[in-house]
């Protein structure tokens, strides 16, 4: 017989087959408070065991693994040869070329100007090359960051009123940002980071790459007064309120040109072979404009030559292990000590991250090279970039932004978890919108609220025996497992906490009145027993246990035996110690569900027969 669930109803006489023995549900080992407390802390703040390479090395050892921890420079510096630095040689001079026009302009997405872009890609990459276990990440300025940046120092400060005071503002908002990386990194907080879910941060870069793209219009359009507002509407407002006087065509061709020029480079610079071209078209495009502003005076006719750039976001860590904490503290220090020699802000590209994968770096040298390029392009050559047409950095800012959108991300989002789908879309239209920072906070906002949801509301099962096997499974997953009669067996997945533990109680006594409700609609006998598999509650606290003890008390009421089926060591460890487990009887605590039902359903045998 088919039940409402989906299930079928296993007569009792089909389940009464022997088992060689039943095991008897272990009590672990009892542990003092003190150890149970350094347990806890080792898991959660030193999971990964940072210091085992330490044990049983004489002082001097530990002195030097200490320093290489730190600096892990000495440690792969040992084994560096020539073979390797032309690898990294080739790396590190491909992502100069990419990060020096984009680092020209990213000081004026922060309102700054042109050569502080160019600093946070010259100190802190030396800072991280010694300090940094990334081979693969490369370091400078990025969108996003100086986008938000910029819009939250001009909410206090106005640049163009009170530059000096700005200046000083961005570098201490740098200042205390690497502060707050190096106390995470420190502490070993850095997991704190993961409670941002991949869908918000994918609808948030989603986002900003279409704020970033649109502030770029000013620039590819040569308009000379333009909102600082973010919001799509204020910025289409502006655009469009200019179209019959405010719009350059001689910028508009030189921008639209190039922005197909590099929308080309890029597509043929998918692939891995021809990487290198995607890597140099934004030098080569600003120093062909340069000299196209330069020869033809092009300055003189309303073609502006203000730096303005772009790049992507994320670092780029693949094929061997990061220690996430570790990495906080290089980042930390190298804004630290960036924010105190004239830059601001800076982490890891993932647009030069990928170039320097690619182009073969081998380790943080190319990092060096880097910072010694825009070394000499600050000495020599910066003076000529007051000829670099704005047009083109701006064509620059919408080609790269374009990779920060991934639509794929977006459908394999709505495919999975349409939960996920909506803060995707939260964070996305916030930032869109609103503002930079309106969008951040939908973005972990909806991330919290996914959190909460799912450990208030934990998903529970009904369980049915799977044909010829001693597997129980969700019937609703195994339409063809069966349900064994007079028995109820419910799944809890998830930890029993005070936040979830009422709705638990309350969800299983529903589950039972569902089945009872079925059974008399169908005069088939009660329920007897109510086995709850427990294998994944990893843990219980205090409210959990008064939960149980409620359930216990109302199943007696309805003379409905409470049987619990699979308890780890944590779940054992407290039922005893909170005598739950001598309430509901030791032989009532099993360690499989087939040995609960093989035990009960004897005994519902002599209940149910005259």
């Amino acid at each position: 017989m088919v039940d409402c669930l989906g299930g079928k109803e296993m007569d009792i006489n089909n389940n009464t087959e022997s088992l060689p023995y039943v095991h008897k549900v272990g009590l672990p080992p009892k542990q003092t408070l003190f150890k149970e407390i350094t347990a806890t802390v080792k898991e959660t703040l030193f999971s990964d065991d940072p210091l085992r390479q330490f044990k049983d090395q004489p002082r001097s050892r530990k002195f030097i693994l200490g320093i290489q921890t730190l600096f892990p420079i000495f440690e792969w510096g040992r084994d560096y040869s020539f073979s390797k630095f032309k690898g990294d040689l080739v790396a590190g001079l491909t992502i100069a070329s990419l990060c020096i026009p984009q680092d020209i302009g990213y000081a004026q997405l922060t309102n700054l100007k042109p050569q502080y872009g160019l600093y946070s890609s010259f100190v802190p990459p030396l800072v991280y090359a010694f300090m940094g276990s990334s081979r693969d990440i490369a370091i400078g300025p990025v969108a996003v960051v100086s986008l938000f940046l910029g819009t939250l120092l001009q909410d206090e400060i106005d640049p163009s009123k009170d530059p000096i005071n700005y200046l000083r503002l961005a570098f201490t908002a740098t200042f205390f940002a690497g502060i707050t990386q190096l106390t995470l990194g420190l502490f070993r907080l850095g997991f704190l980071i993961d409670f941002l879910s991949h869908a918000a941060i994918v609808g948030f870069m989603a986002g900003a790459a279409i704020t970033i793209a649109l502030q770029q219009l000013k620039g590819l359009l040569g308009i000379a007064y333009f909102t600082k507002k973010t919001d799509i509407v204020s910025v289409m407002r502006s655009v469009w309120s200019t179209v019959h006087h405010g719009w350059n065509w001689q910028t508009i061709v030189i921008g639209v040109s190039f922005l197909a020029f590099l929308l080309l480079a890029r597509h043929i610079g998918k692939k891995k072979k021809l990487f290198w071209i995607a890597a140099i078209a934004p030098l080569v495009s600003v120093i062909l404009s340069t000299l196209l502003v330069y020869v033809t005076h092009a300055d003189k006719h309303g073609v502006k030559t203000e730096a303005i750039a772009i790049g992507r976001t994320f670092a780029s860590m693949k094929d061997y292990h990061i220690d996430g904490n570790k990495e906080m503290v290089a980042l930390g220090t190298m804004n630290v000590v960036g924010s105190m020699t004239s830059c601001y802000v800076a982490t890891g590209s993932f647009s030069r991250s990928a170039v320097n994968f690619m182009a073969g770096c081998n380790t943080a040298v190319p990092n060096i090279v880097m910072s010694l390029v825009v070394l000499l392009t600050l000495e020599l050559i910066t003076p000529l970039f007051k000829y670099t047409p704005n047009a083109i950095l701006s064509s620059i800012v919408i080609s790269a932004v374009i990779g920060l959108i991934d639509i794929e991300a977006v459908i394999l989002i709505w495919r999975i978890d349409k939960f996920d789908f909506v803060a995707c879309m939260g964070a996305f239209f916030g930032v869109v919108f609103s503002s930079v920072e309106i969008g951040l906070l939908i973005a972990v906002s909806l991330s919290f609220a996914k959190i909460l949801l799912q450990v208030t509301r934990p998903r529970t099962a009904i369980l049915g025996k799977l044909p010829r096997t001693t597997v129980y499974r969700n019937i609703q997953q195994y339409p063809e497992a069966s349900k064994v009669q007079g028995i109820l067996i419910v799944r809890v997945d998830s930890a029993i906490y005070f936040s979830n533990s009422n709705y638990i109680k309350e969800r299983i006594l529903r589950w039972l009145t569902d089945e009872e409700e079925h059974l008399k609609e169908n005069d088939l006998p009660r329920i007897q027993f109510l086995i709850v598999e427990m294998s994944p509650v990893t843990d219980i606290d205090t409210s959990g246990i008064h939960a149980l003890k409620e359930l216990y008390s109302s199943l007696q009421k309805r003379n409905v035996q409470l049987v619990l089926a699979n308890p780890g060591p944590m779940l054992v460890d407290k039922l005893h110690a909170s005598r739950y487990a001598e309430l509901i009887g030791e032989d009532n605590i099993f360690l499989t569900v087939a040995e609960a039902v093989h035990t009960c359903a004897p005994k519902m045998k002599e209940l149910v027969e005259p």
